[in-house]
């Protein structure tokens, strides 16, 4: 791809996305890029949040600057891994979102479900999401920033809870 830059990614799934995960890392690794797998490394049932923890980890501190993480939906992948302050996770199965959400949000994981796209469009996907640059645009970034207020707010503590019990 023209104008890519390597990079060390993080890539990650539970039993549902094993098998697509391994088709992307086979792909980043073609692409030059370094992997850091987090697992899960068969197809014996596991918990998504886990390995979801795990690529959030990996960028949080700083062993990777992008993640991929693959569940069979991508659903509960994606919830899971935004929990974490500081990631910025889009569950996204077409080009358009893969890529605007680097370029605009600054989203720094992309999630995927096996069980709703194929090999074909997950390496589209990858690509879009890999080559996209965050824009440093003002609107963009006042946006950021709202984003990041709203985390910390909720982060403190100083929120509670709307859910019964």
């Amino acid at each position: 791809m023209e104008n890519e830059i390597d990079m060390k990614i993080a890539v990650g799934s539970d039993h549902a996305g094993f098998e697509l995960k391994e088709s992307v890392r086979a792909l980043l690794l073609e692409l030059g890029h370094e992997v850091i797998d987090v697992g899960t490394h068969s197809k014996d049932p596991v918990d998504y949040p886990d390995f979801a923890e795990a690529v959030g980890k990996a960028i949080l501190e700083q062993k990777a600057e992008r993640g991929i993480m693959i569940c069979g939906s991508g659903v509960g992948a994606s919830i899971a891994i935004n929990k974490m302050p500081g990631i910025r996770a889009g569950l996204c199965h077409d080009t358009y979102s893969a890529h605007q959400g680097v370029e605009h949000d600054h989203m720094n994981v992309l999630v995927m479900g096996e069980r709703v796209i194929g090999t074909a469009m997950a390496s589209e996907l990858v690509k879009a999401f890999l080559s996209a640059q965050c824009s440093r645009e003002e609107r963009h970034l006042l946006r950021l920033a709202k984003v990041k207020a709203i985390e910390e707010r909720y982060a403190s503590g100083r929120e509670k809870n709307c859910h019964p019990k």
